[in-house]
């Protein structure tokens, strides 16, 4: 299969780049776990929410990309190796995302990633993805959705370059509404890096979800890493939208800043509506390292269940 390469997505919204609020990151050797913790840590199966799978090729250049602005990677897994890996870990499920970074893109990573679906299917959950403004990116969706058979969309504002409130979007929006699948988009001002080539914090804010949000109410939105640096203004929307999610991914790792980072005793109220993830595999520390932290909320069984499983297969209908 022959995929664009990752360097040369085009500017869908010009911006002039700022001076990025991280800069480069390090790697961390911290040991990493062989499975998953028990049964009554987690209250049941782990779903890991956010867990990516590409072809190779994408997968090189993504890696080139964060080793040179963003982290050293980890884990150089390939898609097949990312699966082997978290099962042999005890990982029930993973959500498999991806995202386009070129016109004609979408569809060839949507049926590679449906067929990781069929030949994993009791594993990975995969989702699709579209460039928001391509030709024909309302049909895209409806294939992706439709006859390839995917549990969603993964859309990432600071690559694919977009405002989440564009109405650019509208389709594609109105598209997973009519399907009643949900939309991953990292709409989060963090982690940002000076090599993008947009300034995340021109394009992200708060409001503007909140907005999609209000004009589209059936559609299920997950914003991840808990729309780092505005934790707790995303945290409030919560009350409002019932349709709207975050998922934990990187925030809850104590890696990032502590003016980035949220404490992480103030989420134990907001587990059900939590989905926990990990970014694996361009990650710079142990794969479990954020899950170790996770299981010492102050949950019961319910809160646990819903936070490592429960919510996931509840807004990905898997399970």
């Amino acid at each position: 299969m022959q995929v664009p390469d990752f360097e040369r997505a085009p500017v869908c919204i010009r911006c002039a780049p700022q001076a990025a609020a991280l800069g480069k990151m390090p790697a961390l050797n911290d040991p990493e776990g062989a499975s998953v913790p028990s049964e009554e840590e987690t209250g049941g199966a782990v779903v890991d929410a956010h867990v990516h799978l590409f072809p190779p090729r994408v997968y090189d250049a993504i890696w080139r990309w964060f080793e040179s602005h963003a982290w050293p990677v980890r884990y150089r897994l390939y898609a097949e190796q990312v699966v082997e890996f978290m099962a042999s870990r005890g990982v029930r499920q993973i959500i498999g995302l991806h995202y386009a970074h070129a016109p004609g893109m979408a569809d060839a990573l949507n049926a590679f990633a449906a067929e990781l679906g069929r030949s994993h299917r009791d594993l990975v959950v995969p989702l699709g993805t579209v460039l928001p403004g391509e030709p024909g990116a309302a049909e895209v969706v409806r294939r992706a959705l439709g006859p390839l058979g995917l549990h969603g969309l993964k859309l990432h504002c600071h690559v694919q370059r977009f405002r989440v409130d564009d109405p650019r979007l509208d389709e594609i929006y109105e598209a997973c509404s009519d399907a009643g699948k949900p939309i991953i988009v990292h709409a989060g001002r963090e982690p940002s890096f000076a090599g993008y080539p947009v300034d995340p914090r021109e394009l992200c804010e708060v409001g503007r979800v909140e907005r999609v949000l209000r004009r589209f109410p059936r559609l299920t939105l997950v914003v991840p890493h808990l729309g780092l640096d505005e934790v707790g203004d995303y945290l409030g929307l919560l009350a409002t939208y019932e349709n709207l999610y975050l998922d934990t991914t990187m925030a809850c790792a104590g890696y990032f800043p502590p003016e980035v980072e949220p404490p992480l005793a103030s989420l134990a109220p907001y587990a059900g509506r939590l989905l926990y993830g990990t970014d694996f595999p361009t990650l710079p520390f142990a794969w479990d390292r954020e899950l170790r932290r996770l299981v010492t909320l102050p949950l019961d069984a319910a809160g646990r269940r819903a936070l490592f499983s429960g919510n996931a297969r509840r807004v990905y209908q898997c399970g």
